[in-house]
């Protein structure tokens, strides 16, 4: 199997009955890197609060994780959900390294054999959501009709197999749908390229939104590595330093 650079991936919600985790694990058995990064996310404390059940295969992505550190360094960033992390932060668990934040260092050709360093600024990205920073329990309340919203979308498309349709994500549609969503993906997209800039990189990578992306703005590159919930993308660089959106 080919062996990646990084693979960066986000908010698979482990402790959510809509998280991927089975197909999580066979996407990281088929995918070897040197480098995993978990962008935030990757358990869902505020879902586990609520009453949310753990299920074994939510077990066997952790015990996945933990074999993998044996021979692959493994940064997990901090996110919203998973803010129990905090106080680990620039702890080291063998070979898991707890971040806020991590900058990748790459090489680009710009011309035959002269290459430029270009870093990536990676962090989870809730820390520019208004809601999250200034007014978390409304944020909270959100999370909450995004589960009402997924809980729609299971049984609708449980009918549509039944009707051999194929899968249709409803509150993907609620999104693009709602000028207001559109909005802010927009403006966290420009602010994530602010955060890359005043940190000294050329390009950012997030998560947070569940909007997987790969994108020029101002200059500067934008990639976002979606989520495992309804995406299920992640975001390959390969040893040519070359980025992937990728869909599994």
């Amino acid at each position: 199997m080919r062996k990646y650079k990084a693979i960066i991936v986000s908010d698979l919600h482990l402790g959510t009955k809509d998280s991927k985790a089975k197909e999580f694990i066979e996407f990281i058995e088929s995918h070897p890197t040197d480098l995993l990064i978990l962008n935030g996310d990757m358990v869902d404390g505020w879902a586990l609060n609520r009453g949310s059940k753990w299920k074994k295969q939510h077990t066997k992505v952790i015990s996945k994780l933990l074999k993998l550190s044996n021979t692959t360094k493994i940064v997990w960033i901090r996110g919203n959900h998973d803010e129990f992390l905090t106080e680990f932060i620039d702890c080291h668990f063998g070979n898991i390294e707890i971040r806020e934040n991590y900058v990748l260092e790459t090489k680009h050709c710009v011309k035959d054999d002269i290459f430029e360093n270009r870093n990536y600024f990676i962090f989870h990205g809730d820390i520019i959501d208004i809601f999250i920073a200034k007014y978390k329990w409304l944020a909270k309340l959100g999370s909450v009709g995004y589960d009402l919203a997924l809980w729609i979308n299971r049984w609708y498309n449980k009918y549509r197999a039944w009707r051999k349709l194929p899968y249709q994500s409803i509150s993907q549609q609620i999104k693009v749908g709602i000028k207001a969503a559109t909005n802010y993906i927009n403006d966290f997209e420009v602010t994530a390229i602010k955060m890359a800039n005043k940190n000294g990189c050329y390009g950012v990578i997030c998560g947070h939104i569940h909007q997987p992306a790969n994108m020029m703005i101002e200059n500067s590159h934008y990639l976002n590595s979606g989520d495992w919930v309804e995406n299920r993308t992640a975001i390959l660089l390969n040893n040519q330093d070359e980025f992937t959106v990728f869909t599994f």
